[in-house]
């Protein structure tokens, strides 16, 4: 029986969650993104694109419209709050579908990975590819435009926030759905979110739907992120409460995903599909 003392970085046995793991699972995909620049390259094309075509039609608009001027000039920070969304999803699902490509993910299932350590390494690389996409990004929008997302200080960090919170549900049932169902259903990842896109008010008040719809949208909690985020840069007022709301609804939809994405890992399991990865 070996008497060595056991390795400074060993994880304790009673431990719920291995950091290394966890760090091993975002080092790998960190490699994927560092060693391929169309990947590099694809993190910050679009959020650009998106930028520069809502920041030129917000100067067409407050130039040539008059009672819409201040509705105008929420139009490029909806577009970058809307990619914190989408993108933060599509970070998460991107990176599962790159185990699924490489048909890893039986591999994964059999070593001492958890689901949970394996969801929390997908969310920290949604946070990357999502940071390499929209840092360089805002600083162009401050160039072109004179938007400074930073500017809006503490309100960012907690838009941010509620934004990662629901990009990160939909996510862990999207990728719950891919193990289930195979690579079929990888559509989702890119068209999962444009289903919220007309019932979150991105670029429009709630007001502006029907009243049956303002229920719907009043579920969602990005709803409560782009009305606050109006309401911050046309009336300078920051909506406390809104925000409140917005992470009662995320820790539900949060923990729903979850109960989703392991009731699909286990029928998976059970089904054998996490060995196929195919259509």
């Amino acid at each position: 029986m070996s008497m060595l003392p056991p390795h400074k970085y060993a994880t304790p046995k009673y431990a719920a969650i291995s950091l290394r793991r966890v760090l091993a699972i975002v080092l790998r995909h960190s490699y994927l993104i560092v060693s391929s620049w169309p990947r590099v390259l694809d993190l910050m094309y679009w959020p650009a694109v998106q930028m520069l075509m809502w920041g030129f039609l917000q100067i067409y608009v407050s130039q040539n419209s008059g009672p819409l001027v201040r509705a105008a000039s929420t139009f490029i920070g909806a577009v970058m709050l809307w990619d914190v969304l989408f993108r933060g999803q599509l970070g998460f699902s991107i990176s599962f579908l790159e185990e699924m490509y490489a048909r890893n993910m039986g591999n994964l299932m059999m070593t001492p990975l958890r689901p949970i350590e394996f969801v929390l390494a997908l969310t920290i690389q949604s946070v990357i590819r999502l940071s390499i996409g929209m840092v360089p990004v805002s600083f162009l929008a401050i160039w072109f435009f004179d938007f400074n997302l930073w500017a809006m200080g503490l309100a960012l960090a907690v838009f941010f926030m509620n934004l990662l919170l629901t990009s990160w549900a939909i996510g862990i049932v999207v990728s719950g759905i891919l193990l289930r169902h195979g690579l079929g259903a990888e559509n989702l990842a890119w068209g999962f979110m444009f289903l919220m896109l007309p019932f979150v008010c991105v670029y429009y008040p709630v007001s502006v739907l029907p009243s049956w719809l303002q229920a719907v949208a009043w579920m969602l909690p990005p709803t409560y992120v782009f009305e606050g985020m109006r309401a911050l840069l046309i009336d300078h007022v920051f909506r406390a409460d809104l925000m409140a709301q917005a992470f009662a609804l995320n820790a539900a939809l949060f923990a729903g995903g979850v109960a989703i994405f392991l009731v699909l890992l286990r029928s998976a399991r059970r089904e054998g599909t996490l060995l196929q990865g195919g259509d």
